[in-house]
């Protein structure tokens, strides 16, 4: 039912006079058909009536009302049906007079795949038949730390299948005690589906069976005077007990989300705690647009609608307010879910102490975006925006080469977070034994050796990977990632711009579907590449320089070939020290008894290789 004559102005009386009292949602829209606002209503006739009364107080609302040429009508059979549809075309929409939620990227997940030998993956999209999936985790990092943990204690592959068949011998990940190289047949089938059955127990939050059995076998590797193993299974028994401790957030394998949200100067943050099986797997903050005069209970009916339409509904939701209209939410997500879903505000012991922590880290996440906004924090979002990522990068690397004329070849490597350089994280790599000038086997030589510190445990691995330079460097980069299992890294070539002017950088991605992309001048993402690049720039040249100046405290003739000791001692009493010899020409170098001609060649370019 819809009424959008543009022949007259609209009337609303004439409008209201028809309407009905059922249940559905109301589409209000603007003279260029554009969706002023998106609403539901357990009775149409009285909700779409009282936008109309001559008492209105908000603001908001008569403006909105101003505007209103059309009102289209969809019925449902009911509330619960038409909050699902109000949210759905809110999403499709994006209505300036709603409280608006962009997050519209599904979350990361850990896969176990179903293969003889499974291998634990990084997982975001739509979740296909085959293999088990467990999350949701809040982040890219949150997943890569979980994966981390799970190879350091069962010791499963994460390479993708293609590799895992084509291997003759264990690779890194073996070596580096991350896996057991099934792949090589040094572990049976039956042994590897034990580590795999204790990570999914873990994942599923009943590690006290995991540990139980691996007391077990630790006992039944004593009695056998299986020392070696009784030690590893004492070390794996030792870690999980710790680990179950720190992350435990209450009795049960419960699967709950907590959401807590946070108003103020006319902005909002809503934090959201992930428990699965029992386990905290993090936390996410979220900023949804907010029009003014909102409440803190429409805000979070509003959020929980829209949130819930694209991620997994957990069986309970323990909220810090009261949600407006509680049975239709509820009704909603039970219908998204297929099963009853339980709405919480008043929660006792450990849930209150973890609710009452969510509440306070959305308070001070609103609190540092306020203060930040034209700061270093805002940098990241229009980065994040740029580069179709799921959240602002919490960490960036970026690696540049520098050498002269292929001599003394130096790796940078420099690190950003969300308060911009961390210096005590930067790294430089002297890069040996390659041909000179290959820029590509010496960032190649460079990554390998940087991202096999951190897989074995010496850092934190990167959200987003800053390369200088174009698309074979971002080649190498990818085939190094891939060499390592590297996971959840988006890569990114900064390349020069015509006549190598700063602004115009062309940026390519790592994935093959997008295209390479400029930014405009004035974009704060573009200024904040280059603040991370020209620094990587920097601190590859002070290396470099600081390389070749050591390599000078040694006399330049001991590295030149066929220069004994006693032709230096000819040459240094004939132009009476180093510096004579550096002033002099080929001719007469070769004028000193014993230096021909070629060698006489080799002296001048050693000393002015610049």
């Amino acid at each position: 039912m819809s009424d959008s004559s543009s022949a007259a102005p609209f009337d609303p009386s004439a409008f209201l006079r028809h309407l009905t009292h059922r249940p559905g949602v109301y589409r209000m829209l603007d003279a260029q058909g554009t969706v002023l606002y998106v609403g539901k209503a357990k009775d149409l006739k009285k909700r779409v009536s009282s936008y109309f009364r001559r008492n209105v107080s908000s603001t908001r609302i008569r403006s909105m009302v101003s505007q209103i040429d059309a009102i289209e009508i969809t019925v449902t059979d009911t509330e619960a049906e038409a909050l699902l549809l109000e949210n759905n075309l809110i999403k499709e929409h994006q209505p300036r007079y709603n409280v608006l939620l962009r997050d519209d990227k599904g979350y990361p997940y850990i896969l176990v795949t179903d293969h003889a030998f499974p291998r634990l993956a990084f997982h975001r999209g739509a979740r296909k038949p085959g293999g088990r999936y467990f999350g949701p985790y809040p982040s890219s990092a949150a997943v890569r730390e979980a994966l981390n943990l799970l190879q350091k204690l069962f010791l499963l592959r994460p390479c993708e299948d293609s590799f895992f068949q084509n291997r003759s011998r264990p690779c890194l990940q073996y070596q580096i005690r991350r896996c057991t190289a099934p792949c090589v047949g040094y572990v049976d089938e039956a042994e590897y589906r034990r580590d795999v059955e204790h990570a999914v127990q873990f994942l599923e939050g009943r590690s006290g069976e995991v540990i139980q059995d691996l007391v077990n076998r630790m006992e039944a590797a004593s009695a056998e005077l299986a020392f070696e193993n009784a030690a590893r299974y004492r070390d794996q028994i030792s870690r999980l007990r710790q680990i179950s401790e720190q992350q435990h957030i209450s009795g049960g394998s419960a699967n709950v989300d907590i959401v807590a949200c946070h108003v103020a100067s006319g902005q909002a943050c809503v934090q959201v705690f992930f428990v699965r099986g029992g386990h905290h797997l993090g936390n996410k903050a979220l900023f949804p647009k907010l029009p003014e005069d909102t409440q803190v209970d429409e805000l979070l009916t509003a959020f929980l609608g829209q949130y819930y339409l694209n991620h997994e509904v957990p069986g309970e939701i323990i909220l810090s307010h009261e949600p407006a209209d509680r049975e239709t939410l509820a009704g909603m997500l039970a219908l998204r879910r297929g099963k009853a879903v339980t709405l919480s505000t008043r929660v006792r012991g450990e849930r209150a102490r973890w609710l009452e922590m969510a509440l306070r880290n959305a308070e001070m996440a609103l609190a540092g975006r306020l203060a930040s906004r034209a700061g270093m924090r805002e940098r990241l979002e229009v980065l994040a925006e740029e580069l179709d990522l799921d959240e602002p990068p919490g960490r960036m690397e970026c690696f540049d080469i520098s050498h002269t004329q292929g001599e003394l070849t130096v790796a940078s490597c420099v690190v950003f977070d969300a308060e911009g350089p961390v210096k005590s994280d930067y790294r430089r790599f002297n890069i040996e034994g390659i041909t000179p000038g290959d820029d590509y086997a010496a960032m190649r030589q460079a990554l390998h050796r940087r991202y096999t510190r951190l897989k074995e445990g010496e850092g934190r691995l990167p959200d987003v990977l800053f390369i200088d330079g174009g698309k074979g460097q971002v080649a190498e980069a990818l085939k190094v990632l891939e060499e390592l299992q590297v996971a959840g890294v988006t890569v990114v070539g900064v390349a020069k711009g015509a006549d190598r002017r700063p602004g115009l950088e062309t940026l390519v991605l790592s994935d093959p579907g997008r295209p390479s992309i400029i930014l405009a001048p004035g974009s704060r993402a573009l200024h904040l590449i280059q603040q991370i690049r020209d620094e990587a720039h920097r601190f590859a040249i002070t290396g470099h320089r600081q390389r070749r100046a050591r390599a000078r405290n040694v006399s330049p003739l001991e590295q030149i070939p066929g220069m004994g000791p006693k032709r230096r001692q000819q040459l240094l009493k004939h132009f009476g020290g180093l510096q004579g010899i550096s002033r002099a020409g080929v001719v007469e170098l070769a004028k000193v008894p014993g230096i021909s001609r070629k060698l006489a060649q080799q002296i001048y370019d050693s000393f002015h290789a610049d």
